[in-house]
């Protein structure tokens, strides 16, 4: 019986699946748990048409890490805007401790990180940030190293738009 209590109490990470724009919230709420996270943040320069900010951003948007046991990524569930633990064929994935270090070295070291986004023709995908926050399309295009063309569709039209990958995100492959 004890050896079964060890393994359920041995910690991996995980990578934790939040509500668009939650991060910070579900972070924040997890550390009131006393559960270990880590939450990649950024800082960029966002340009609007009368100023420029510096803000920091979530590096994975939707996405922070939890360092968990069986019990602990069952509350991680119980954090509003927590959606669900990156998983395959149902079982939790587990981050390799070299990768967290990695990324966690990236970011102290003074580099600003750009993240790779990885969209293929035929993925679906919604907006997230710009003026047309919201909309589902469809990726139609790679046009460029970091720019898609996205087609939406309604009302029996269609129109396509090249919008930067940082302004979309995957919804279903």
């Amino acid at each position: 019986m004890e050896q079964g209590n060890k393994i359920e109490q041995k910690r991996y990470w995980y990578a934790l699946y939040t509500r668009p724009r939650f991060e910070k919230k579900v972070d924040l709420q997890l550390k009131e748990l006393d559960i270990q996270t880590f939450l990649p943040i950024r800082t960029v320069t966002k340009y609007w048409s009368d100023r420029k900010k510096k803000i920091d951003e979530p590096l994975f948007p939707s996405y922070l890490f939890v360092y968990a046991n069986s019990k602990e990524q069952y509350l991680t569930f119980q954090t509003y805007g927590s959606v669900r633990l990156v998983s395959f064929n149902g079982t939790p994935t587990r981050i390799p401790d070299e990768q967290i270090h990695a990324v966690r070295r990236v970011l102290e070291s003074g580099y600003t990180p750009i993240v790779n986004h990885y969209f293929v023709k035929g993925d679906e995908v919604e907006i997230v940030s710009g003026p047309l926050v919201g909309i589902k399309g469809l990726v139609i295009e790679h046009r460029g190293s970091n720019h898609f063309s996205v087609f939406i569709s309604g009302i029996r039209q269609a129109v396509a738009v090249n919008i930067e990958a940082h302004n979309i995100k995957l919804i279903a492959r």
